[in-house]
């Protein structure tokens, strides 16, 4: 974000106080409600569930949709705790360490995989991710790539909200190769989330009450039957030709057909035709009277 929001003149501000007025500037009909904590604390993880739960566009109603764009893996781990006890549906995002990748991630408590059914190797290896960090040394940085990962994650966010398009579960981005990856994961029944299995066998039972839809089939319309052109599509054989070539057809079980039959032999055989009458001249003979043709 300090990357995307701080302008010069906004320097010794938090990133929430610099994003709120860069923002407001840009659209000053957006309602904001900043909070400047730690919500991997106790005393903050309760106010920011509690935020969840009341802070919509209404009071007291839950909010519709959480993005994380935390630049951590312990503050991704506690967004998904809350979204998973209260059901709130989020997406995550992030770019790697080295700037050139990044990615998208639609979680749908108990439908898809949650961050901690399918976590990084990181967070599975219980490692202290402060320690990867070098002291004084500054993770890459490319704005544009923040810049793409941003416009990937709001494009997702119109695309479920107004509902339109193909709503993404998961995209990436490769910058050194333009390749965006997609996929769906679905969620782990032995995940560490006790809420996060809740959630899925409240799925389950939601998914067999729900009525089945029965496919109908649809008949292909016949088109341009009858057209202002007087436009008719004429077979090349005629009713003869095709009677001459057609044989007899066999006699099979009930329910088969033959795709073709084979026209008769003898009938097909040409007996009134002028022949040739034998002679007895040499090759080179009938040779040189085909030339004095």
């Amino acid at each position: 974000m300090n990357r995307l929001f701080f302008q010069p003149h906004q320097a010794g501000l938090s990133k929430v106080e610099a994003a709120e007025q860069t923002l407001r500037n840009i659209n000053p009909d957006v309602q904001f409600e900043i909070h400047n904590l730690n919500i991997t604390t106790m005393d903050n993880f309760q106010h920011f569930m509690d935020r969840i739960r009341k802070g919509g566009l209404e009071e007291g109603k839950p909010v519709d949709l959480i993005l994380s764009c935390v630049d951590n893996f312990e503050a991704r781990m506690a967004i998904n705790t809350a979204c998973n006890e209260l059901a709130t549906v989020w997406m995550e995002s992030g770019v790697s360490e080295n700037a050139v990748s990044g990615h998208i991630q639609l979680l749908i408590p108990g439908e898809t995989a949650c961050f901690a059914c399918a976590p990084p190797l990181v967070v599975a290896a219980n490692v202290d991710e402060k320690t990867l960090k070098r002291e004084g040394v500054c993770a890459a940085s490319l704005p544009t790539t923040m810049g793409i990962v941003a416009g990937l994650l709001v494009q997702n966010v119109l695309k479920y909200l107004l509902g339109f398009g193909s709503v993404s579960y998961y995209l990436g981005y490769n910058a050194m190769q333009d390749f965006f990856p997609t996929m769906t994961m679905k969620p782990n029944p032995s995940c560490d989330d006790r809420s996060c299995r809740f959630r899925q066998d409240e799925y389950k039972q939601k998914e067999v009450t729900r009525p089945k839809q029965q496919l109908v089939e649809e008949t292909e319309e016949i088109v341009h039957e009858n057209n202002d052109w007087g436009i008719e599509l004429v077979s090349e054989i005629s009713e003869e030709e095709l009677k001459a070539a057609t044989g007899p057809m066999p006699d099979l079980p009930e329910g088969i057909t033959v795709a073709y039959t084979l026209p008769d032999k003898e009938a097909d055989t040409d007996t009134t035709g002028k022949t040739v009458q034998e002679t007895e001249e040499s090759l080179e003979e009938l040779m040189a009277t085909m030339k004095r043709l």
